[in-house]
């Protein structure tokens, strides 16, 4: 049996993501969110998961998803952040099903600035409820790990109210990853707040739990946003483990995994340290970093290869300053995007590997 025999392929929301979840942790993988800012980056990491037979999450960043609906939007009042998320659902609602895989539609970290842009997906997603009886989203989250814990978990519990009647799953986090990423800056923050104490954790279970089972937590074992040397960034995944053993105990339940877990800040974490947190019942793992340096890498190597055909529209300049060849097929944005995508899908591709997230289907 393979995801395709419990999901289908394109948007799940609801059952379906906690079938897909579960069906996760009982075979031992994760699945990689990919952060996407336009149709291009979108349609390379369905492309790896189609040829990969595996499934993936799809997510927008508030800052990716300002750029997706163009920089000539003004952001005032998250406009142009909740246009662009919007605009990237309905995209990848679209090509989806035809790439034959199931995905997960998700926004990533939202801060309580960010807060009327998730209070714009959500009416989105009311609206489209309303009318097709599923949320246009799969997933949210909110970041409010910033904020005291009481207040993170007050907030995080009325969102989640308004989540529930959609079954809209809804991801938060407890305890802060450092580094920096899309304007949210934690690399001052206190080492200690870099890993999540059981018992904040199962507070968060407590608060959420009675409400509804379709959410998620990011509980901070040392994560750090970005890439850094070796040996600068302490990861501890073994914390996971303790996370889903205190929640079992107290909560007095059988379930070897009460909770579905999130790894973030994943870029550049040993193979080791990612096959630890899925043991211990991560089922998502985000990918940022990593995939914008390989998408560029594509890009730069295409331009470094053919200069000399770029810096004109007509004339190769390794042939000499004469020479009247048509380099339009060298600067045709179909094309050097295409290497773009092509390092991206490979990049993916490794995610995938690396999360034991291959020939799910």
């Amino acid at each position: 049996m393979g995801v395709l025999d419990i999901v289908s392929a394109g948007v799940i929301t609801g059952d379906s993501v906690k079938k897909l979840f579960d069906y996760a942790q009982e075979h031992k993988f994760a699945i990689p969110a990919i952060n996407c800012t336009s149709s291009s980056t979108v349609n390379a990491a369905l492309e790896a998961a189609r040829d990969q037979k595996t499934l993936l999450i799809i997510q927008f960043s508030n800052g990716g998803a300002a750029f997706y609906a163009g920089k000539g939007v003004d952001n005032k009042n998250q406009q142009a952040s909740i246009l662009g998320s919007i605009a990237g659902a309905y995209h990848v609602r679209a090509v989806a099903k035809h790439y034959g895989v199931p995905v997960v539609l998700h926004s990533d970290h939202c801060a309580r600035e960010l807060l009327p842009w998730l209070d714009g997906m959500l009416a989105a997603d009311e609206a489209y409820f309303k009318e097709h009886g599923e949320p246009l989203f799969s997933s949210h989250m909110i970041d409010l790990s910033a904020d005291p814990k009481e207040e993170n978990i007050r907030i995080t519990k009325e969102y989640f109210e308004r989540c529930a009647p959609m079954k809209l799953w809804l991801e938060m986090e407890i305890g802060i990853t450092g580094g920096e990423e899309d304007g949210v800056n934690n690399e001052s923050a206190d080492k200690d707040m870099l890993y999540t104490p059981s018992e904040d954790v199962y507070e968060v279970y407590q608060a959420l739990s009675p409400i509804a089972p379709y959410f998620s937590i990011a509980a901070a074992f040392g994560n750090v946003h970005g890439v850094y040397k070796p040996g600068n960034v302490v990861l501890r995944p073994e914390l996971l483990e303790q996370h889903q053993q205190y929640v079992r105990k107290h909560a007095e339940l059988d379930s070897k995994f009460p909770l579905y877990l999130v790894f973030h800040g994943g870029s550049g974490s040993t193979k080791e340290e990612i096959s630890t947190a899925v043991s211990h019942g991560v089922v998502k793992m985000n990918v940022d970093t990593d995939t914008q340096f390989a998408y560029l890498a594509g890009v730069r190597d295409f331009v470094l290869e053919h200069k000399d055909r770029l810096l004109h529209q007509v004339g190769d300049l390794s042939k000499g300053e004469n020479d009247e060849t048509p380099n339009k097929k060298y600067y045709d944005p179909r094309n050097w995007i295409r290497h773009g995508e092509k390092t991206m899908y490979k990049r993916v591709q490794e995610a995938n590997s690396d999360l034991g997230n291959v020939n799910t289907l």
